[in-house]
C-alpha cells in the first residue's frame, strides 16, 4: 500500500482503488500511515468524497482492523444507530423489546457529544451500573438476555479511532463520506445480520435541514447494504426533544413509562417504527408494543441492567434507584401564547453546562440534572405557567440555566407541526 498515491488520487478527485482505500484503513490501525497522512487524506476526502464505492471501501478496511464478532444463536442479531439529538433514549427501549421478541442485540453504543446526550451516560446513571465490559462478558449477557448495551472495546475498529482523532483537529469532521465509514465500521464490526438507522433532522440535529439528513441517510444506507449488511433509515424530526426530558436520570425515567406501557408518545412511536423496520428486514414476526404493555421489555431491561452491576430490582422498583437533583424548578413563560419554535441546541447545552454532560472529555457527568416536562411544539401556554422544569445541582446552575434558557423556547403563534417520522430510505 501506498499512502501517497491514495492521497494523491483524492487530492486529484480520482477514486482510489477499493483494495488501496481498504489497505489505507488497515494501515491506519498498525501505524503504516502517518499523521501527516491520515491528515492529508481526511482533508482530501472532505473536499472531493471517496468516489463511487469509495466509503464502501473504506469501511470495510475500518471494520476489519479490529475484530470482527461473530454469532450463533437462535435468533436474528440486529441493532439500531441514531445519527444524535436531545431527549432521544430510544434505544434503551427498542433492544430490550426486541429481545423479548427472540431478537439478539449487541449494541455499541456512545457518550454524549456536543449538545447531544449519550447512550452510554443515560445507562451509567443507574448506580452499579457499568458499561465497559469485555469481549466474553458482552457475549453472555447477549446470549443470556438477548440484548447488551455497552461500550466499544479498544479492539473494535481501531482504524476509525485514529482517524475520528485526526479528523477532529483538523476541521474534517462533516465528511459524509468519513462520518458514514465511522458510524458503519463500528456497527458492522457487531456482525450484526441486519441494521435500521435514526437519521435526525431538525433543530436538535447535527444535520440541521432534511436534505442534510436525507444526503447523509442514503450514503449509510448504500455503503451498509454494499457492505453486506441489510440496513435502512428512517429520517425522524428533531425540532424539538423526542422525550419530554433532557438529561440523563430525567429520560431513564421516561424510559421507564414506556417499558411499562406508555405507548402512546412520540418516544414510544419512533421506537416502535424502528422496531417494526428491523423485525421486517429480518423476518422476525412479533407484536413490539404488546412487550411494552405485558411487562415483557421491561423484564428483559431489568435483567440487562442487573448484568451490567446495577441494582437486581431496577426494573420493579426504578424510581428508588434513579438520583435526584437537590434544586428543582419551573421556568415560567415570559408571556401567553403558544410554543412555536424550539432550539435543540440551546436544550442541550444548558444540560451541558449544568453538569449533565462533557465540556471536556475529563469531565465528571452528573446523573441528576438535566429538564423534565419540556413543552411540546404547539401547546398552549399562559404567561407564567411552567415552560419546562430545571433538574440542577445548586441554586446558582439553576439560575444560570434559567438565564440561558429564557432565549431557547419562542412563543408566538400555532407552528405547523413537523411530522415524526419524515422520510424513509431504503
Amino acid at each position: 500500500m501506498d499512502a501517497r498515491a491514495v492521497i494523491a488520487d483524492l487530492r486529484a478527485g480520482r477514486a482510489p482503488d477499493a483494495a488501496a482505500l481498504r489497505d489505507f484503513a488497515l494501515g491506519l490501525a498498525d501505524g503504516r500511515v502517518s499523521d501527516a497522512q491520515a491528515g492529508a487524506f481526511a482533508m482530501a476526502a472532505c473536499l472531493n468524497g471517496l468516489g463511487n464505492g469509495g466509503a464502501v471501501a473504506l469501511t470495510e478496511g475500518m471494520r476489519d482492523s479490529g475484530d470482527v464478532l461473530a454469532w450463533d444463536l437462535p435468533g436474528p442479531v440486529i441493532d439500531k444507530h441514531s445519527t444524535g439529538g436531545i431527549g432521544d433514549p430510544v434505544s434503551l427501549i427498542l433492544a430490550p423489546a426486541l429481545a423479548a421478541l427472540g431478537c439478539y442485540v449487541p449494541m455499541i453504543s456512545g457518550r454524549g457529544l456536543g449538545h447531544s446526550g449519550g447512550t452510554l451516560d443515560k445507562l451509567e446513571s443507574i448506580p452499579g451500573v457499568d458499561t465497559s465490559v469485555d469481549e466474553a462478558r458482552f457475549r453472555a449477557i447477549v446470549g443470556d438476555v438477548g440484548c447488551a448495551i455497552v461500550s466499544a472495546t479498544g479492539r473494535i475498529a481501531p482504524a476509525d479511532k485514529r482517524l475520528y482523532a485526526i479528523r477532529d483537529v483538523t476541521a474534517t469532521v462533516e465528511s459524509i463520506d468519513l462520518i458514514t465509514a465511522s458510524i458503519l465500521s463500528k456497527k458492522l464490526a457487531g456482525g450484526i445480520g441486519a441494521l435500521v438507522l435514526d437519521v435526525k433532522a431538525g433543530s436538535g440535529a447535527f444535520m440541521a435541514t432534511a436534505d442534510e439528513a436525507r444526503a447523509l441517510a442514503r450514503q449509510l444506507v448504500a455503503t451498509a447494504n454494499g457492505a453486506g449488511c441489510p440496513t435502512m433509515a428512517l429520517i425522524t424530526d428533531m425540532n424539538q426533544p423526542l422525550a419530554a426530558s433532557v438529561g440523563n436520570a430525567v429520560e431513564l425515567a421516561e424510559v421507564m413509562a414506556v417499558l411499562n406501557g406508555a405507548t402512546d408518545s412520540p418516544l414510544a412511536q419512533v421506537a416502535l417504527a424502528l422496531g417494526a423496520a428491523l423485525l421486517d428486514m429480518s423476518g422476525q414476526g412479533g407484536d413490539l408494543a404488546a412487550t411494552l404493555r405485558d411487562g415483557r421489555a421491561a423484564e428483559c431491561f431489568g435483567r440487562m441492567i442487573a448484568a451490567l452491576g446495577g441494582p437486581g430490582d431496577f426494573a420493579r422498583n426504578w424510581r428508588a434507584h434513579l438520583p435526584v437533583a437537590p434544586v428543582i424548578r419551573d421556568l415560567p413563560a415570559p408571556e401567553t401564547g403558544h410554543v412555536a419554535a424550539i432550539d435543540g441546541v440551546a436544550l442541550g447545552m444548558a444540560v451541558v453546562r449544568l453538569g449533565g454532560g462533557r465540556q471536556r472529555e475529563t469531565d465528571r457527568i452528573d446523573p441528576a440534572v438535566g429538564l423534565s416536562l419540556v413543552l411540546r411544539l404547539g401547546d398552549a401556554v399562559e404567561k407564567g405557567a411552567p415552560l419546562l422544569r430545571i433538574h440542577a445541582a445548586d441554586a446558582a446552575g439553576a439560575d444560570a440555566a434559567a438565564a440561558a434558557l429564557g432565549a431557547a423556547i419562542h412563543i408566538g403563534a400555532p407552528p405547523d407541526l413537523p411530522p415524526l417520522i419524515h422520510e424513509e430510505i431504503r
